[in-house]
């Protein structure tokens, strides 16, 4: 048996969706874009010394020392019961009317999506999301067999008037309406706009009118560092369509693996009872005791403030070596900024370019659904060092005067 003989044998038994993205990229690839001595503004990696290790070590010794014999079992320890309970209070602090039973603990919010995806959708519905959104969710969504169509985002969010029109056409027409709405409506990853109140309400009035359900990516949502704070699509829901989705990822460390859905009662038992496998007991009791203790709320102040001097160097970075001819957000929390070269320039080519002069990044074309912003690129702030944004900002700018220079 040759390779390609080996390689392709069981091309046959896969279900169709594998089958169509044979060959393509697998979930998480992104990650290991790098180069040696580039500065690393293309994860969006929280930085290590965020990481709240001593508090965690304290909360796992009081669970083993607590909680001992029933810590490791199935069920879990009181502890796991009270991360549902701390996660619905700070719900309820920020205005989402919800219940501790209206809250399902995921393995992340990756895997909250991918539950809510299988609970509402089939092979060929539709499926609307911001452009560009988190490239991770395009590749999840790819796992459905069903059309995604993305809507443009500009300085104060999703262009909602544009999915206003996409809807009506489609209602005209008797083509397929959206059967879920996928938005990261705060510090938007990958551009880190937020999406405006009045846009926010409109949506909702959308979901209604064309019956589809919008799914809320919050995973930033604790990480304002200047502003004020807008109503969660959750909080502003009268009608039960948002499903708010959560995580500790950014607030805690990626490792923990722990997200988790806030739905309706109805939607939740349904996603409650698609997410096999449960979550990990022991993770989730040393949370809830992490979580109870007050060091949860004192650590997110340390990242806010950790977090906005990065976001405050990067745009004074920007805006001290870029070229008048490239454009870039101004988020007010979140881990990213999006940068546009001009028309023409393409982020993908450019990116050996860039590593060579000391920067990586993630290229535009990744955050879309149909392989469009050739010339945007997402830079995060998150992961590098003062030092590490300050050279790459610097090499990103010697490639961006290179490229506008020829278009």
């Amino acid at each position: 048996m040759d390779d390609n003989e080996r390689t392709e044998r069981f091309d046959h038994l896969f279900a169709e969706p594998v089958r169509e993205t044979l060959g393509e990229s697998t979930y998480g690839e992104w990650r290991s874009i790098s180069a040696p001595d580039a500065a690393p503004l293309g994860v969006g990696f929280p930085y290590p010394e965020s990481f709240p290790n001593d508090d965690l070590v304290d909360a796992a010794d009081a669970v083993f020392d607590e909680e001992g014999d029933t810590a490791l079992q199935y069920g879990g320890s009181d502890y796991g019961d009270q991360l549902v309970e701390a996660i619905a209070e700070r719900a309820r602090e920020r205005g989402i009317d919800c219940d501790d039973d209206q809250v399902l603990l995921t393995n992340g919010g990756t895997n909250a999506v991918d539950a809510i995806c299988r609970t509402f959708l089939d092979p060929g519905d539709t499926l609307f999301v911001e452009a560009p959104t988190f490239m991770g969710v395009l590749k999840l969504f790819g796992n459905f067999g069903v059309e995604v169509e993305g809507f443009p985002v500009d300085e104060d969010g999703l262009d909602v008037d544009a999915v206003a029109r996409e809807l009506e056409a489609r209602r005209e027409d008797g083509r397929e309406l959206p059967t879920v709405f996928y938005t990261i409506p705060t510090f938007q990853n990958p551009t880190g706009t937020t999406l405006s109140l009045d846009r926010r309400e409109r949506l909702l009035d959308l979901a209604a009118e064309y019956d589809f359900v919008v799914l809320e990516d919050d995973a930033y949502g604790d990480l304002r560092y200047e502003g004020d704070d807008v109503p969660t699509l959750a909080e502003l829901d009268e009608d039960g369509r948002v499903v708010h989705v959560g995580t500790f990822s950014k607030t805690i460390a990626p490792g923990v693996r722990t997200g988790w859905v806030i739905a309706h009662p109805e939607i939740h038992a349904q996603v409650r009872r698609m997410n096999a496998g449960g979550t990990n007991t022991f993770t989730r009791g040393v949370l809830g005791r992490y979580c109870t203790d007050g060091a949860f709320e004192e650590n997110l102040a340390e990242l806010r403030e950790a977090y906005a001097e990065r976001l405050d160097h990067t745009l004074r970075c920007l805006d001290e070596h870029m070229p008048p001819e490239v454009e870039w957000t101004e988020p007010e929390g979140g881990f990213f900024v999006w940068v546009e070269f001009p028309e023409g320039a393409d982020t993908d080519e450019l990116l050996a370019d860039a590593a060579e002069e000391g920067v990586v990044y993630l290229p535009g074309s990744m955050f879309f659904p149909d392989d469009s912003g050739e010339n945007g690129l997402r830079l995060s702030f998150s992961f590098a060092s003062l030092d590490e944004i300050d050279s790459g900002i610097e090499a990103l700018a010697r490639v961006a005067s290179s490229a506008t220079a020829e278009h």
